[in-house]
């Protein structure tokens, strides 16, 4: 797990690198990226564009691709939510619920697995998965609905040289969804050279976050995700306890494992962990620095980190500046 780690974050060094680190405007997301983060990779079948970003962002709003035309991808997230829905478990088309908490699609280009078990191992393939699982869509009924509409019929021809179909709707939303990337956060600027960007509560919590707190151990820069996944207990007791991870790898290491989530912006997308148990930045922090509850498979990184209740609000501190306030407007849909 820890050489996947450092593969990982090898590969988004190497892009920082590559690309100077310099923040460039998306045309999906209205966005300038941070500073600190690289471009997220393209897979080859699917070279990110301005017109098929511009494209996605509008279907991503657009409820016609639900099975009812009830629900767009974007109900279950909110740009003002940190892109998440802001309730611990959200309800499917045909009124389902769901039995994990809606993840960010904040910075979701930069992961390697998606969902919190990682068992998509493409972006498209979690688009997809979605749009049928949580909006109740046939993906090619849906995509017929969108081909008679005019105006999308023509912005497929001018992008994909076809009329829209399953398989070039979820091309386009996610590349959409690979311009949602985090702003300059308070916690970048200071970072870039602005030593007034953040109080001195944050640095202490930062120095913290690095040290006694353990937090940089699976929450590492610059997305502040190691992108692998860790048992921190919150499964324990539970009469029905959440596979996690081990249901997909079968190896019984995975079993309750969840995917590391980006700290980014954390302070408005709560509730957290992966069943939305937890209400506030303040109680989740507070349960990952007591070490968690007791289960035989929690990651050994999580142990009672004894903090008093100054250095948990200076970790609370920190963690509020990496929030970033991107200007983002909602697509006219056709």
């Amino acid at each position: 797990m820890q050489a996947r780690s450092r593969r990982w974050l090898v590969a988004i060094a190497i892009a920082v690198a590559a690309i100077g680190c310099v923040g460039t405007p998306e045309s999906g997301g209205d966005t300038a990226r941070s500073s600190a983060l690289p471009a997220p990779p393209d897979p080859p079948d699917n070279p990110t564009t301005p017109a098929k970003a511009a494209l996605g962002k509008k279907l991503f709003f657009d409820p016609r691709l639900s099975g009812d035309g009830s629900m767009a991808c974007q109900g279950c997230h909110y740009r003002h939510l940190g892109w998440t829905d802001g309730l611990a478990l959200s309800r499917k088309v045909g009124g389902g619920m769901n039995t994990r908490h809606t993840p960010s699609v904040y910075n979701t280009g930069y992961y390697t697995s998606w969902y919190w078990d990682g068992r998509a191992k493409t972006l498209e393939g979690q688009v997809t998965a979605a749009w049928k699982a949580q909006i109740g869509a046939d993906p090619a009924r849906a995509a017929a609905v969108i081909a008679a509409v005019p105006a999308y019929q023509a912005e497929f021809q001018a992008v994909f040289g076809v009329a829209p179909n399953a398989e070039n709707t979820a091309q386009a939303l996610a590349a959409f969804l690979r311009t949602l990337n985090s702003g300059e956060s308070p916690w970048d600027r200071y970072t870039a050279g602005d030593k007034t960007a953040v109080p001195a509560d944050a640095l202490a919590g930062y120095e913290l976050f690095n040290g006694k707190a353990g937090c940089a151990g699976c929450h590492k820069p610059p997305l502040f995700s190691d992108g692998q996944f860790h048992n921190v207990g919150l499964e324990a007791g539970k009469a029905n306890p959440d596979p996690g991870r081990f249901a997909v790898t079968k190896d019984p290491r995975d079993l309750s494992a969840f995917k590391t989530p980006s700290l980014r912006s954390v302070a408005i997308s709560g509730p957290y962990f992966h069943d939305g148990s937890v209400g506030s930045l303040d109680a989740a922090v507070r349960y990952m620095a007591s070490g968690g509850k007791a289960d035989a498979n929690k990651s050994g990184l999580l142990v009672d980190r004894k903090l008093a209740d100054k250095e948990i609000a200076q970790l609370l501190a920190f963690l509020e500046t990496l929030t970033s306030h991107e200007r983002f407007e909602p697509p006219k849909v056709p």
